[in-house]
């Protein structure tokens, strides 16, 4: 056992303060885009929505530069260059798992400089057509959890990178897991004791814990054994790691 800890990020509402894809929908006439669109996200799912939505923007000029642009206007979290620096500093590893994608991922973290602070990116890879489209895809295609969307299964992402490391001698003294969503709430069921699961005060994560912790009935069907650290803002988790030492 090593002395590392790994640090594992949500992206949207976590290291940004917005959610990325929502976000862009701004570069669209007047910045709405058309109900009949807006009314396909609880058939589709998410990604075949943001889809549908970037065949839109394309279709009204919308370039890689406006959405680099766009996503540069975004603020980091209070706090979370700091965290993220201070586990830089100490030699611990940080990933992102996100439901992003990577193009947006890749222009923020290239323009607030954090690009080398995470050895892996998780999320739905996304590429520019011939044409000029962003394209997207899912991260893998999921059918054995039923608390994630069945384009990514946070947990199982989290599951696979430490397998992955230990086979290479790395095994961790603690994970972090940082999130906000319900789709993180998966990760936090697999963590262990050892470990540390931040929900985003106010955020569904934070909501679905509380909720757990006051309802026998879901507290039964599901346990979380790693410590809650609630945070509002990165420098919450970065005293309290800092109260460990």
């Amino acid at each position: 056992m090593s002395d590392k800890i790994l640090f594992a990020f949500d992206f949207d509402h976590t290291v940004i303060d917005e959610n990325s894809d929502l976000y862009c929908k701004r570069l669209a006439p007047d910045g709405k885009i058309p109900q009949e669109i807006e009314d396909t996200y609880s058939d589709l799912g998410w990604t075949k929505y943001m889809g549908l939505i970037f065949d839109y923007l394309h279709k009204h000029g919308v370039t890689e530069k406006h959405y680099s642009d766009c996503m540069n206007e975004i603020p980091l979290t209070s706090g979370m260059r700091e965290l993220i620096e201070f586990a830089v500093e100490k030699e611990h590893e940080c990933i992102i798992i996100s439901d992003s994608n990577s193009k947006f991922i890749n222009s923020i973290l290239t323009e607030t400089g954090l690009k080398e602070a995470f050895s892996a990116v998780y999320t739905n890879p996304a590429e520019f057509d011939s044409e000029g489209r962003l394209t997207l895809e899912y991260f893998h295609y999921q059918d054995w959890c039923k608390l994630s969307t069945v384009n990514l299964c946070k947990g199982q992402i989290l599951e696979d990178h430490m397998t992955k490391q230990e086979m290479t001698g790395t095994r961790y003294k603690h994970v972090v897991f940082v999130g906000d969503g319900s789709n993180d709430f998966c990760p936090a069921l697999r963590l262990s004791e050892k470990d540390y699961i931040c929900p985003r005060e106010s955020y569904r994560l934070w909501k679905k814990i509380k909720k757990m912790e006051s309802d026998p009935e879901i507290k039964g069907e599901h346990e979380i054994k790693a410590q809650v650290v609630n945070w509002s803002s990165g420098f919450d988790i970065l005293d309290f790691l800092k109260s460990l030492n």
